[in-house]
């Protein structure tokens, strides 16, 4: 017999991820824990292979995991996008400006797949600087901009609270003292989280690399040079951290998006924000 994905499930299992935790996704879903757990195993049986990691700290994705969770995303998306989207041929231009950790996630893949069912409809990712970004916004070439609350051009439309996560090098012996880090260069919020976490834990470290940009960052660990904090979206299977309790947990980040005031309306930026908010 065929096995079949079914949305709820691949639903449960992303928000987990996403959350950190089986408690604050069975918050956001307004389920049960029990109930939330029973969907989670009842999707391990289907795919044949556990898909998170359980601690007293939280879940994390296992390897099968992660392989799963960009096709999981895709299809919730493109499921959503189905459902609003049918029967609408949307025309125009959207540009929308991403924070660089983000524009390497699976949000460029979601905007593709809704240009795809518009063909009639330009959409155009930019990952550029604060200035750039602000320039690009004011001058209407990007109508949406997602990037840290606090970034975002004016008040932020509506925000969202996201987990970092650990990615560690290969080879990393995450008890050496200090431990090395790779960081991303200040000015930089998360830097900030990662060094405050281990000074609150009274680990000691060092700068092994820093690099002003998630490429940057991801080679470094790649080449097994330290440990770092990145977005779920952005931790590479082999990265992962399987001892939960080897390093500090980390605070989430908030991410808000900012609307350009002169697209109320219209309904291809309505399309491309609400694609934004499913998927983030």
């Amino acid at each position: 017999m065929a096995r079949d994905l079914e949305i709820v499930l691949l639903r449960s299992f992303v928000t987990a991820v996403r959350a950190g935790s089986i408690s604050r996704a069975a918050s956001a879903l307004g389920q049960s824990q029990p109930a939330l757990s029973q969907q989670l195993r009842k999707l391990e049986n289907t795919v044949g292979s556990p898909l998170l990691l359980r601690s007293t700290t939280g879940v994390s994705p296992t390897r099968a995991g992660d392989e799963l969770l960009p096709y999981a995303e895709r299809i919730l998306s493109l499921a959503a996008q189905a459902l609003t989207e049918a029967g609408r041929a949307l025309t125009g231009h959207c540009g929308v400006g991403l924070l660089e950790d983000l524009a390497a996630s699976q949000l460029p893949q979601a905007l593709a797949d809704l240009a795809r069912l518009h063909p009639g409809a330009t959409l155009e990712v930019l990952s550029l600087s604060g200035d750039a970004r602000r320039e690009a916004y004011d001058a209407g070439r990007v109508q949406l901009v997602l990037d840290e609350a606090a970034d975002v051009p004016g008040r932020p439309r509506w925000t969202v609270r996201r987990p970092l996560v650990w990615a560690v090098g290969q080879g990393v012996d995450l008890a050496a003292d200090p431990l090395p880090v790779v960081l991303f260069s200040g000015p930089c919020t998360w830097r900030a989280s990662v060094l405050e976490g281990l000074e609150g834990a009274d680990r000691r470290w060092r700068v092994a690399f820093e690099s002003n940009s998630l490429v940057g960052v991801l080679a470094a660990v790649r080449a097994g040079l330290g440990v770092t904090a990145v977005l779920p979206g952005n931790l590479e299977p082999a990265m992962a951290c399987h001892d939960a309790d080897a390093l500090p947990s980390l605070p989430d980040i908030e991410l808000g998006l900012a609307r350009h005031p002169r697209t109320e309306g219209d309904p291809l930026v309505d399309a491309v924000e609400t694609a934004l908010r499913r998927m983030v």
